[in-house]
């Protein structure tokens, strides 16, 4: 069992491409959907990335029952990161939509936020990866971010 766990939740298989990415270059991470984490994956956990696309401006329902499910006194000494996949501001040219996501924001915030109430210590700012349109593909060079920004949380 890996000391690193990176959990996700994915609709088009984007954000599942990331987390595999972000695993990837944690080195020996365990690599979970959301649906499929059990409580032995949490045992003796040292590193937890959780990630989400963005629907409705927030993370899926499943991702945050999941944080907000996880037990506080095991999260103490856990170094937590949050992602999620999203259509950037800048790629779109719906007015409505950009003044929605100034309004609302990304999913990423969200579950950063719920990880800092588990009391995980949040090392790497939460950030999120583009995708084109709803349904992507994710943008040019996003993977090789994704990677990029895993290996901050060794730092």
């Amino acid at each position: 069992m890996s000391a690193q766990l990176v959990v996700y939740d994915s609709y088009f298989g984007n954000t599942e491409k990331i987390a595999q990415a972000i695993a990837e270059a944690l080195g020996d991470a365990n690599l979970k959907r959301v649906q499929e984490v059990n409580q032995s994956d949490l045992e003796n956990l040292k590193v937890l990335v959780v990630g989400s696309p963005t629907r409705a401006f927030r993370p899926t329902p499943a991702i945050m029952n999941f944080v907000k499910s996880l037990d506080r006194e095991k999260m103490k000494k856990v170094k937590a990161a949050a992602f999620d996949t999203r259509i950037p501001k800048n790629q779109t040219d719906s007015g409505f939509l950009k003044f929605m996501i100034n309004l609302f924001g990304y999913a990423d915030v969200k579950i950063a936020r719920a990880l800092s109430k588990t009391t995980a210590e949040l090392v790497i700012e939460s950030t999120g990866f583009g995708v084109k349109g709803t349904e992507g593909p994710l943008l040019d060079g996003e993977l090789e971010r994704a990677k990029t920004w895993a290996k901050g949380l060794h730092q």
